[in-house]
């Protein structure tokens, strides 16, 4: 027998139902931190706080830039030349080759520039016009003096492979403004750093968000252009491979790689739109082709210039965190000056001084500066005494960054090293320092931006981190 239905008011009914009417708005608002969990581009999440910065440009100086010849003027290194640095400078830490020298002057020449007076070397002379712009930090360390552990510790925060890179970091907790463009890009001016494509990696996170490397010369990326002849027939296969990543994820129950294997391919296909109108130069007036160095007649100047100006529409574009690698010198030489450091570091500033300048120069009359921050860092520093006769050895006790725009405050220096300029002596401050730095003018608390993998909440900074607030605008 068919019991009658008990009729039910409208009141009754918008109470019984309400917890079904909430599931529904928490399945919504669930199905979309699902998707931005797998989605590295087109999808922007809410800062933790009022950001300075909207995007990031990475100037990674893979091998490490020698402060005391850049940008750590210290005048006592030419009244000890060529002294036994036991003698002179005291205890010696241990370096990684053992071959100590004298101790060693400057090979270049500093000044002060700009109104704030900050000391430059000659080695960059056109960065030097830029000196106003600059926030220096004199004493950044290491705990690695290893190029491969410097540089995942860099890059992650650990000194290990397999850590989330920070730009996958970023991407992860802000997105990215493109729909057709990853939330991190990696370009690449020829020399892929120690430690390899693991420091872009994603580590832990969904795979979407791991760096997506271009080449800045020839072809940017495989595939970018259609191997069909006709677009009906690329969007027929595309549609075929999508059915079938569709009926896989279903009887896997959803798996994350897969997932994120699935929007990589989506954005993929929009890429070969987009990737060929950003590379291209054609409309950039000579002016700015002259202004980054397109026409310098040194070839890595050249690459190095076309990687900072495509860098720059990025920025136009929404991309939200870019990292330039630096050109191949000599089939094969980054800032590592073992031995010759006036050929080594004055090839490798000539390749990117003006480009650098040029994109300052640059984003500043765009009224792109003051929401982008530029960071130039290398993965430690190298020693005030000789390695042999005339190079440098690593030196991870104390080296020089900077950075540029993007809520810094501009044209002064932080900390110090000692006399030497071989140990922070003044406000050391850590690579988790300077990551907790980078998240805070995004707009991100960097204690709170964090994956749960392993049992436990993971982030950047790890347990460590503060924020530089002295060097804040």
């Amino acid at each position: 027998m068919n019991l009658p239905l008990p009729r039910l008011s409208r009141r009754a009914l918008l109470r019984q139902a309400a917890n079904g009417f909430g599931a529904v708005a928490m399945s919504a608002l669930f199905g979309g931190v699902a998707r931005a969990a797998v989605s590295g581009a087109g999808t922007t999440r809410t800062p933790h706080f009022q950001p300075r910065a909207r995007n990031v440009i990475f100037l990674f100086m893979e091998g490490a830039v020698s402060q005391v010849d850049s940008f750590d003027y210290k005048p006592r290194l030419a009244q000890h030349h060529g002294e036994n640095p036991r003698t002179a400078i005291g205890k010696l830490e241990k370096t990684q080759f053992e071959q100590i020298g004298t101790v060693m002057k400057s090979p270049w020449n500093f000044a002060q520039h700009g109104q704030s007076g900050l000391w430059i070397s000659d080695l960059f002379p056109q960065l030097a016009r830029r000196a106003d712009d600059l926030c220096v930090i004199r004493s950044m360390t290491s705990v690695f003096p290893e190029h491969t552990s410097a540089n995942y510790f860099l890059h992650s925060g650990l000194g290990l492979q397999g850590r989330p890179s920070m730009g996958a970091w970023v991407s992860y907790g802000l997105g990215s403004f493109n729909d057709n463009l990853p939330g991190f890009i990696v370009l690449n001016g020829g020399q892929i750093p120690s430690g390899g494509l693991d420091c872009f990696g994603s580590g832990f996170l969904p795979a979407s968000f791991q760096g997506s490397l271009l080449n800045a010369n020839g072809t940017p990326l495989a595939n970018i252009v259609p191997g069909e002849k006709a677009p009906a027939q690329q969007l027929a296969k595309r549609r075929f491979a999508d059915r079938l990543n569709r009926l896989a994820l279903a009887e896997s129950g959803g798996n994350d790689a897969l997932e994120s294997a699935i929007a990589n391919a989506e954005l993929a296909a929009r890429m070969q739109v987009t990737i060929p109108e950003l590379l291209d130069l054609a409309g950039e007036s000579e002016s700015t082709k002259r202004l980054y160095g397109l026409d310098a007649p040194y070839e890595h100047t050249r690459t190095y210039a076309r990687q900072c100006l495509i860098a720059r529409r990025m920025v136009e574009r929404g991309v939200r965190f870019i990292e330039l690698t630096i050109p191949m010198v000599d089939g094969f030489s980054r800032w590592d000056a073992h031995g010759n450091l006036v050929k080594n570091h004055g090839d490798n500033a000539r390749a990117v001084d003006q480009p650098i300048a040029g994109l300052l120069a640059d984003l500043k009359a765009r009224g792109l500066l003051d929401s982008t921050l530029v960071v130039f860092a290398g993965e430690f520093g190298r020693t005030p005494f000789a390695q042999g006769s005339d190079g440098r050895d690593h030196n991870e006790f104390g080296f020089s960054v900077w950075l540029a725009g993007g809520g810094v405050r501009p044209g002064m220096a932080y900390g110090a090293t000692d006399e030497w300029g071989y140990r922070a002596v003044e406000n050391p401050l850590e690579i988790h320092d300077l990551h907790a730095t980078m998240l805070h003018l995004l707009g991100m608390d960097h204690t709170a931006l964090t994956y749960r993998f392993g049992g436990r909440d993971i982030r950047l900074t790890d347990v460590h981190g503060n924020v530089v607030r002295d060097i804040l605008a």
